[in-house]
């Protein structure tokens, strides 16, 4: 992992600061808002580590507006998986065509639901089941919302995130 820096501190708080900004824009849509697509990006770049810190720290500041509650770690808890996942994968993203990564990123939203049904329907409890089967719609609405903010921001977000935070590009994840 790479040493967190000030200036790494003040990029994690600026994407915490879009993360925000993104998802309480986007309340209107349910469950579609760019959250997972930026932590997926910027956990490519930044490494898993420092993408689990980018996912709680959006949880939280974003959870202040909505409402915190229960869900809120479950919310850090599937962030932070697909903050893990991503930027493991971050390593390869550059040999990956990028319609598969868009694929990626929309399994990341039924990834996300299956996650928070598993942690608030519980998996050995008669409630698992509805609660799941109840999500899909918004799931899917997540799902088809990260991929389309995957194909609009995976180019020039990618660009702007390499060049900031590793102050070059090159094709190397952060670690």
């Amino acid at each position: 992992m790479s040493k967190l820096t000030i200036r790494r501190i003040t990029i994690l708080a600026m994407l915490a600061a879009l993360l925000t900004v993104g998802r309480i824009t986007f309340t209107m849509i349910p469950n579609v808002q760019p959250n997972t697509t930026i932590l997926i990006l910027a956990s490519f770049v930044l490494g898993p580590v420092q993408g689990v810190i980018l996912a709680i720290l959006s949880t939280l500041t974003t959870n202040f507006f909505l409402g915190h509650g229960i869900w809120t770690f479950g919310q850090m808890i599937a962030w932070g998986i697909i903050a893990v996942m991503s930027g493991l994968l971050g390593k390869y993203r550059h040999r990956i065509p990028w319609w598969i990564m868009s694929v990626y990123a929309s399994f990341c939203g039924f990834l996300f639901g299956f996650i928070m049904s598993v942690l608030m329907g519980g998996v050995l409890t008669q409630k698992f089941w509805p609660y799941y089967l109840a999500s899909l719609p918004f799931d899917l609405n997540h799902a088809v919302g990260n991929f389309v903010f995957f194909v609009v921001l995976y180019k020039p977000l990618l660009y702007i995130m390499e060049k900031q935070i590793n102050n070059n590009i090159d094709k190397n994840a952060a670690y």
